[in-house]
């Protein structure tokens, strides 16, 4: 058990946008070694195929497994739509935590029943999201307005964080929603909460109202703490500093560059070809 223990979790996204899930985690389980995966090269999930997510989800999580991870996040909205039911019937037993987009707490805080929903284009087609959000319209009346944002997580991933173009592009998705009467905005792609200075200055200049932002990295790892402790699988403290090590399938100076200014962490990056069978291979 004290190997299991003592093994790390493996974290993976399309890119940077995940480290907004890391860093709730870092805070939630301290102890834990982690290990951080960029899929940059195949970045954004969001305009990609179903079926081309899952293959590379599973491959990633293949590797990660190789690394030893005892448990996965998928770290991505995108990703956990195409790939969450593959990955747990891949890997029957581990720990396994996907990213749902916020509907349910979405409907609990709003006041109106009128809850925006930013998120890729990918995520709002897919099946699951589709099964939720008919799940939570029926059982909280909420009215929810879906906003597919292109290119955001793109923009986001380029560092483009307070640029002008940046503004821009919040200001198009985001405004047509508070105009329609939303209280509320689900940050529905684990790259946005990573620009939420940028929305709460949109807000700020847009609308006298209070607008709640909701993002769901918190819970992830709330639940990934509970799942490691019901398994019996959490790392105490050993007196040994928790580790945290990046692996991308593009820039490892560009992930390197994200870590210090999104986390203000110095990590290092390695960079790895990651081959569509890994998973099999694992």
């Amino acid at each position: 058990m004290a190997t299991t223990a003592n093994a790390p979790i493996g974290v993976f996204d399309s890119g940077v946008g995940g480290l907004s899930v890391l860093r709730h985690i870092r805070a939630q389980l301290p102890r834990e070694h982690l290990l951080y995966f960029a899929d940059a090269a195949f970045a954004p999930y969001g305009d990609k195929p179903e079926p081309a997510v899952a293959e590379r989800s599973l491959a990633i999580a293949g590797f990660l497994v190789a690394q030893g991870a005892k448990a996965l996040v998928v770290a991505c909205n995108t990703a956990t739509v195409a790939a969450i039911k593959l990955l747990r019937a891949h890997y029957p037993g581990m720990p396994i935590v996907g990213v749902e987009p916020g509907l349910k707490p979405g409907a609990a805080a709003s006041r109106n029943g009128m809850v925006g929903v930013l998120a890729t284009d990918g995520t709002l087609a897919g099946e699951k999201f589709q099964l939720l959000l008919e799940q939570i319209s029926q059982s909280s009346n909420a009215q929810f307005l879906l906003q597919g944002c292109t290119g955001l997580a793109s923009q986001i991933e380029l560092g483009e964080l307070d640029s002008d173009a940046t503004a821009a592009m919040l200001a198009r998705y985001i405004t047509p929603l508070l105009d329609q009467g939303a209280d509320t905005l689900v940050l529905g792609c684990t790259h946005y909460p990573l620009v939420q200075a940028a929305i709460e200055h949109l807000i700020a200049n847009t609308t006298p109202r209070e607008i709640v932002l909701v993002d769901t990295g918190e819970a992830v790892a709330r639940q990934l703490a509970r799942l490691l402790a019901a398994a019996g699988s959490d790392r105490q403290d050993d007196g040994q500093p928790a580790l945290l090590a990046g692996y991308t399938s593009a820039s490892a100076t560009a992930l390197q560059a994200a870590f210090t200014a999104l986390l203000g962490l110095a990590v290092p990056v390695q960079a790895v070809e990651i081959g569509i069978h890994s998973a099999d291979a694992a």
